[in-house]
């Protein structure tokens, strides 16, 4: 059987999906991590990919390790120091190595010898047509289990390959998952893969189509199940904000992302420094409310709580408003 969940935002996509996992009961299954409701082969589509945020999630997501995820992979980095900053709890998941085995940047721009982002946008430029853009994140040699099933690593990648095509002149992207934890993974593999689109449609010159994510396992863990709730569909606008630049544009941009987030790591960072980290970059107003909202984290952990509400009240986003006040009640209830 095929599952299937449409909508035009995100959270639309989630909040079916969720509903049938945690009601299917046909779905229960044992696994190494405990018992879990598990949903075999299904797709999730989001009509609108920059409506990219799963807003109604309990816990709340952090909207700024979401984001820079997106950063650590356009970057193509594997260093887990980038990321273990907004995320202090990821080396659980992914290991305490100073690089992570299955860092998506760094297998598609580096891992297998070439970068495959830069050919991807070569072909569809060359050839709008074609049905041979692929972007390979599995390596059989390092990912497939030891003779024993034993796993070669703490981070084996869960992504496996996007498939993308330009057809009535939009980016159409499907993604292909092997294993998709919908309440630790889902709603980051959405922000990561849309952002992605965004980003290759602007090079391209082209719209942004729909977005399928096409997993092999959705699952959800018994012991994340009871801590995993839905909020009321928040009441706000639709998200207008824009990441599309050209490709002489975006490679202008992607240093000072990299710059200004390693400024925002430095111990040498000065409260005043970081309220005018971002403004003095000069971006695009997408990437510009993206970089309030991890600027804003940054102060949060830093426990500079006036410069949070000044760069916070600084993100003009109403999608990003509300994932930024939902990260900030779950964090004022530990």
């Amino acid at each position: 059987m095929f599952h299937y969940f449409e909508g035009i935002t995100a959270d639309d996509v989630w909040r079916k999906a969720l509903v049938k996992i945690q009601s299917d009961q046909s779905s229960l299954e044992e696994s190494r991590l405990g018992p879990m409701r598990e949903l075999l082969h299904c797709g999730l589509c989001i009509k609108d990919p920059r409506q990219r945020w799963v807003l109604s999630r309990r816990p709340a997501i952090n909207p700024a390790f979401a984001i820079a995820e997106v950063i650590w992979i356009l970057l193509g980095k594997n260093d887990s120091s980038f990321l273990n900053f907004w995320n202090p709890a990821l080396p659980k998941y992914a290991g305490s190595g100073e690089t992570y085995h299955g860092a998506y940047g760094a297998r598609l721009r580096t891992h297998f010898g070439l970068d495959q982002i830069e050919r991807v946008y070569q072909v569809l430029l060359a050839n709008p047509e074609s049905r041979q853009a692929v972007l390979q994140i599995w390596d059989s040699k390092v990912d497939l289990p030891l003779p024993d099933g034993t796993s070669r690593d703490p981070d084996i990648p869960c992504n496996l390959m996007g498939l993308l095509k330009i057809r009535s002149q939009k980016l159409e992207w499907l993604q292909v998952m092997r294993s998709n934890d919908i309440f630790l993974g889902t709603p980051h593999n959405f922000v990561q893969f849309t952002s992605l689109q965004e980003v290759i449609a602007g090079w391209l010159g082209v719209g942004i189509g729909s977005f399928l994510l096409v997993s092999d396992s959705l699952h959800l863990y018994d012991h994340d199940a009871d801590r995993c709730a839905m909020s009321e569909v928040p009441s706000i606008g639709t998200s207008t904000d824009s990441l599309a630049l050209s490709r002489e544009e975006f490679n202008r941009t992607l240093p000072l992302l990299e710059h200004a987030m390693n400024e925002m790591r430095s111990d040498l960072l000065t409260p005043v420094r970081l309220i005018n980290i971002v403004d003095s970059l000069g971006l695009c107003t997408g990437w510009t409310n993206y970089m309030h909202v991890v600027a804003a984290d940054t102060a949060r952990r830093r426990s500079w709580a006036d410069e949070m509400h000044i760069i916070a009240n600084k993100c003009f986003n109403p999608t990003l408003q509300e994932a930024w006040r939902a990260w900030l009640v779950r964090c004022s209830e530990r």
